[in-house]
């Protein structure tokens, strides 16, 4: 029999060829289906889209790579993936961030609407938490995320971080604490948030003391990030008088400037523009209808996600 009647050769047929070719679609249609679920994990862990996107990337290499008739279940199996690239990447940035010149706040991200409805996974991903997060190791970090915002089975954890689940169940439990110690508190209603937002809007607009003051909690903190780039606050100012005054004198004093509302990690927040260029963002912080944080994000190399919104999922 010839190799053409046998069906091996590249001719007409290529059974080889089409069962591989079948296999890559398969693994990228189960990747897709995840990949919002992905992203959202490593963001979490990382504080960075453009990181969280190169672990991604790194992610599905390795997945394509795959046999999948070893694999018992497919989104497990990713999200061990995942983390364990984030985890290698969390060391890279732990490094960079030692030499970031000025406060580093987290990318943001310009979400949908619909992600504040999530109360859980808007918390999660909001600039408050992830600055929370910010004070865990990197494999509490990676504990808490999985198991608290996405519910994996201890057992689970433990193979994506490799650990023991007896372990992961420490880990947990101390870094449950050290984030209730210092998470933001209670969330406040759509309207609450909405009502707050605008009165803020309205006081940074025009720089008017008491209307700030008005809308500032007493114990507020103003944080701004310009990478060394742009100008920033070298240091978190905190009070409602102090904040008022900032807010007042403008930080973006003698430009024309533009302030929309959006919603950033999940939450209230204004896009600034000066000129008509995306100048930052501010995403804020509402509790009992006070403003309690105002993060400044005007560092250029992280304003590329507040373009156009990304998708996050749990």
């Amino acid at each position: 029999m010839s190799e053409r009647s046998a069906g091996t050769s590249d001719t007409a047929g290529r059974p080889g060829r089409t069962a591989r070719a079948g296999a890559a679609d398969t693994a990228t249609e189960v990747f897709v289906t995840h990949r919002n679920l992905l992203f959202t994990v490593a963001y979490e862990m990382l504080g960075s889209a453009a990181d969280a996107e190169d672990v991604l990337q790194e992610t599905w290499l390795r997945w394509a790579a795959v046999d999948r008739a070893t694999v018992r279940e497919e989104r497990a199996y990713l999200v061990r993936i995942v983390t364990r690239q984030a985890l290698d990447r969390m060391r890279a940035l732990g490094r960079r961030k030692e030499s970031y010149v000025g406060p580093w706040l987290p990318e943001p991200l310009l979400t949908a609407p619909d992600v504040a409805e999530d109360v859980e996974l808007a918390d999660s991903i909001s600039m408050a938490m992830l600055l929370v997060m910010e004070t865990l190791a990197p494999v509490e970090r990676a504990v808490f995320v999985l198991r608290e915002v996405f519910d994996l089975a201890y057992e689970e954890i433990a193979e994506a971080v490799g650990r023991s689940p007896a372990a992961v169940r420490q880990l947990a439990y101390r870094a449950r604490a050290h984030v209730a110690a210092r998470r933001p508190r209670g969330t406040v209603s759509a309207d609450q948030t909405r009502a707050a937002l605008q009165a803020f809007q309205r006081a940074v607009e025009t720089g008017e003391l008491q209307r700030l003051l008005d809308v500032l909690a007493p114990d507020v903190v103003a944080l701004s990030d310009g990478g060394g780039v742009r100008h920033a606050l070298l240091r978190p100012v905190v009070g409602a008088d102090k904040v008022a005054r900032l807010l007042a004198g403008g930080w973006w004093r003698g430009a024309r400037r533009s302030v929309e509302p959006v919603q950033i990690n999940g939450g209230p927040g204004l896009l600034v523009r000066v000129d008509g260029e995306v100048d930052g963002v501010v995403a804020v912080r509402v509790e009992n209808g006070y403003v309690t944080g105002a993060y400044h994000v005007r560092n250029p190399e992280k304003l590329s996600r507040v373009a156009r919104e990304t998708a996050v999922a749990r």
